[in-house]
């Protein structure tokens, strides 16, 4: 079908030879009047707009738009400047609407009414830039870290829970490499295995140990994935993290408790199998001790005194971890408690060279609790710290301050420090890094269960050679199980 144009063609109007080039452009192109009277148009618009049908076509510009549409196209029209750019909609002849980046230039000497606008499709470009603009938001507001970098690995885009988890400004991060929040804790040959699999363009899923700003590690599940372009290439890396720091807290405490609980029942045997046969034992030896003046005998006799008195405070112990307290919960002033742990601590043979530093908030409220086991509970503690220095001076720093619901106790050495690989052991029973005959493994298990019992938690952080940091958490409103 021969579609019928006016008689003044475009190629008329421009004086060019070229002219029918328009009709090889994708754009929809027409020549207009000042009153907006279509003059000529190329073939896209006869096509796409009224199927080619001549008896369909409109006469003026003003009728493909509506609404405000053609109230803003009608006051441009009015407008003497020679270049006029804006968005705005045009309409098929089946009514439905298309998206345009609308552009009006005046024809200039020998045509001063005339215009040519030219209607380009945005419709895709819109959709794009609004999913982009919706993944902007989601990006923006969800509780997720994200951070998108080039693919040489330089950060490029991090939202505000990144900023907020790890303590990063976006300032500080951009332009650098997703390592400054390295903790070196991941193990060797972890990275490596991860970019030949997201370089690869496949999705790399794991768990990692981070280091934020202040020097604090978390953990997060990790999901990288590669962009790639159209053309297969990757050209960048999303990384979207999501903190599982609280959760494999409470997932070591779940294991704890577990094996807290086992070791309860555990010790409840022993106290019950041991002890009455080592009473016995403690009975004959004195009887022995009492009718033998052999000096020899008398020796070997208080050794194994010595060691059954050994044997008798370990069941004790265990004793009073695996059965309820008798004790009776009352209110207690923490302060006191510390204090009175301390006063014992520094009238030890191994403290002459170690400095303590008491800073306690004098406003700390009273807590619910049973006084003689929280002294044990800062005592073992404190006689912990004084071990760790190993007979060289140091200091022990000792302060006190409030929480929104609870009290916090912070006990700092300047000791030996704790291996890392030693964390997860240190409140097992039986555990301990002393040596053999000079610590019995109890006391930290021991304090964690009575803590525990209170609603408390016990945390640690040290660093080899460089000291170690217990901190007490007892609630203010908790529930004793005491």
């Amino acid at each position: 079908m021969e579609l019928k144009r006016p008689h003044q063609t475009l190629a008329d109007l421009q004086h060019s030879k070229y002219g029918h080039v328009i009709d090889l452009l994708p754009e929809w192109i027409f020549v207009i009047d000042k009153k907006g009277a279509i003059l000529d148009f190329n073939v896209n618009v006869a096509k796409q707009l009224w199927g080619g049908d001549d008896e369909k076509r409109p006469h003026s510009i003003l009728d493909l738009f509506k609404g405000s549409h053609k109230e803003k196209i009608t006051e441009v029209l009015r407008k003497t400047e020679s270049n006029l750019h804006f968005r705005s909609q045009i309409n098929y002849l089946n009514g439905s609407a298309v998206d345009v980046e609308l552009t009006i230039k005046k024809f200039g000497p020998g045509f001063p009414d005339n215009s040519l606008l030219i209607a380009k499709d945005i419709t895709q470009q819109e959709q794009m830039e609004l999913d982009l603009l919706r993944f902007s938001e989601v990006m923006h507001h969800t509780m997720s870290p994200i951070q998108i970098t080039d693919a040489q690995g330089k950060i490029i885009f991090v939202n505000p829970a990144f900023e907020k988890v790890t303590g990063y400004m976006k300032e500080e991060v951009l332009g650098k490499n997703p390592r400054i929040l390295n903790s070196g804790k991941q193990a060797e040959g972890f990275w490596k295995q991860a970019w030949q699999i997201i370089l690869s363009g496949k999705e790399w899923v794991g768990q990692i140990q981070n280091r934020r700003k202040n020097g604090d590690l978390f953990t997060t599940e990790l999901v990288i994935s590669p962009i790639i372009d159209a053309w297969g290439t990757v050209v960048g890396f999303l990384g979207a993290h999501r903190d599982i720091t609280e959760q494999k807290l409470l997932e070591q405490q779940l294991v704890h408790s577990q094996k807290m609980e086992t070791f309860g029942t555990l010790a409840a045997g022993i106290a019950h199998e041991v002890g009455n046969p080592l009473t016995s034992i403690s009975s004959i030896v004195q009887v022995i001790q009492r009718t033998t003046k052999d000096q020899f005998a008398q020796e070997k006799l208080e050794l194994v005194k010595n060691q059954v008195n050994r044997i008798a405070k370990i069941i004790r112990e265990l004793v009073d971890f695996s059965r309820p307290s008798a004790y009776e919960v009352k209110q207690a002033d923490v302060n006191t408690i510390v204090r009175d742990a301390i006063n014992i601590v520094q009238y030890g043979k191994k403290v002459h060279d170690i400095t303590f530093l008491i800073e306690l908030d004098k406003s700390l409220p009273q807590v619910s609790a049973v006084h003689d086991q929280l002294v044990q509970v800062f005592l073992n503690i404190a006689m912990n710290a004084v071990d760790a220095c190993e007979g060289k001076p140091g200091t022990i720093r000792i302060s006190s301050r409030v929480l929104p619901e609870a009290i916090e106790v912070v006990i700092r050495d300047t000791g030996k420090g704790i291996p890392e690989a030693d964390f997860v052991k240190i409140f097992d029973p039986f555990y301990t890094t002393k040596e053999v005959g000079k610590g019995t493994g109890l006391g930290l298990w021991v304090s964690y269960g009575i803590v525990k019992n209170f609603g408390g938690d016990i945390r640690v952080e040290s660093k080899e050679g460089k000291g170690s940091t217990f901190t007490v958490i007892l609630p203010l409103k908790g529930k004793s199980n005491a």
